[in-house]
């Protein structure tokens, strides 16, 4: 028997202690590596009803839905309202002038919002494949590493299963525009590392058995179970690899005198 206060109140917890928004499914598999709740649709569903209800009341801290959105074209009063708008959009390229060019990939859309907060303000370009990719992202990508002319990196993180490790084998056989590739999580060591807790493999996956070939064993541990700031000093580390600080604060110093252009217009 789940006992739902206590997983309510540690789950509300959880939530806040992240700096960015939360999906209902990184809570859920925050809760899964808790072991607080199993790894099953019945209990995800459970989840999502409780918390909704608890929001209801304002018992409970919000959570994001990556999916949905108000889609709406922006207006203005006046013109002194689009300037000033401008004025705090207006952003240069910040990865100007840097040797390499540095891409974040995910698996997951989920946790785009966690790269968007942590890395933002580098300006670095994030690739959310969303399972295996359709031709026209591929073609997108490749275009747009051709269009930057430098060498390419990638820097990635994905589930340990099957898929996880197959998503990321298709992307790259299928851009084939990535110099270096860089996968930051999730691997083996990882795993037993900061102890998240497997569930069994689907048997049925048709990669399975090379799975358990190189593994040893078939199991299934989501990206989402792993806590925040482990997978933001995971990213953070393989940037510094590549990222140019010096190059970095130049583009800042033009982007400052281009506001200052802008504002005495």
């Amino acid at each position: 028997m789940l006992k739902w206060p206590a997983i309510l109140e540690h789950a509300a917890t959880l939530t806040r202690s992240y700096d960015t928004a939360v999906t209902l499914r990184q809570l859920f598999y925050r809760l899964v590596a808790a072991e607080l709740l199993p790894n099953t649709s019945s209990a995800y569903k459970q989840l999502s009803s409780r918390t909704a209800e608890a929001r209801r009341v304002g018992a409970f801290p919000a959570l994001v839905d990556r999916t949905r959105s108000i889609h709406r074209e922006a207006t203005f009063e006046d013109p002194k309202s689009a300037r000033e708008w401008l004025e705090r959009v207006y952003r240069r390229d910040r990865t100007e002038r840097q040797d390499a060019s540095i891409y974040l990939g995910v698996e997951k859309n989920g946790i785009v919002a966690q790269l968007e907060s942590w890395f933002g303000e580098l300006g670095l370009p994030i690739l959310a494949l969303g399972g295996y990719s359709s031709q026209s992202y591929v073609a997108e990508v490749v275009e747009d590493v051709e269009a930057e002319g430098r060498e390419a990196v990638l820097i990635y993180a994905g589930d340990f299963d099957p898929s996880g490790e197959d998503i990321q084998r298709d992307f790259l056989e299928r851009t084939s525009c990535f110099d270096q590739v860089v996968r930051v999580a999730l691997d083996a060591e990882q795993v037993i590392e900061y102890e998240l807790p497997p569930q069994p493999g689907k048997t049925t996956d048709a990669r399975a058995a090379s799975f358990v070939e190189r593994h040893g064993r078939l199991i299934q541990v989501e990206l989402d179970a792993l806590a925040p700031d482990v997978l933001r000093r995971l990213y953070q580390e393989a940037i510094d690899r590549f990222w140019d600080v010096s190059k970095y604060e130049a583009a800042l110093d033009l982007e400052r005198q281009d506001l200052e252009e802008l504002r005495a217009a």
